[in-house]
């Protein structure tokens, strides 16, 4: 019996701006960038009375940005701008220096620095970081000997 691959993606939800936070990581990480609004299904398509609202018909109902790595978004009805997704944080690790200090500046404009991305004491780089949308970054560059 052949087991398919199975993969664990971050799908973040915004309040009505998911449309620019998933702009602003595609220029972040390049990637194919695709939208659906919440007006290109059927009307009632969902149980959720709000998602079918007029207020809801222009926000994204499924957004995914494909490229080295993959993150889904949506503008949640019960969401607003700047909620913020306090309780995670999205980790991105590697050995790739200037990769990753290019992220950690490009995700933190317009941000918060919350640790500056500098050398510790185990050896590699680490900072933490909140994008201008709210959610949480931390950024590893992993030293040759870890």
């Amino acid at each position: 019996m052949t087991q398919g691959t199975t993969k664990l993606n971050p799908y973040l939800f915004f309040g009505g701006n998911c449309r620019q936070a998933m702009e602003f990581y595609q220029d972040v990480f390049g990637g194919e960038l695709t939208f659906s609004t919440y007006g290109e299904g059927p009307a009632d398509a969902h149980q959720d009375p709000k998602a079918n609202s007029n207020e809801m018909k222009d926000k994204i109902m499924y957004s995914k940005l494909n490229g080295d790595f993959v993150i889904l978004a949506s503008d949640s009805p019960y969401s607003t701008p700047g909620s913020g997704t306090s309780q995670f944080s999205l980790s991105l690790e590697g050995s790739n220096e200037s990769l990753l200090t290019g992220y950690f500046k490009k995700l933190s404009e317009n941000g918060h620095v919350n640790a500056p991305l500098v050398k510790q004491f185990w050896g590699d780089f680490f900072g933490m970081l909140t994008d201008p949308f709210g959610v949480n970054w931390m950024i590893s560059i992993t030293s040759a000997a870890s």
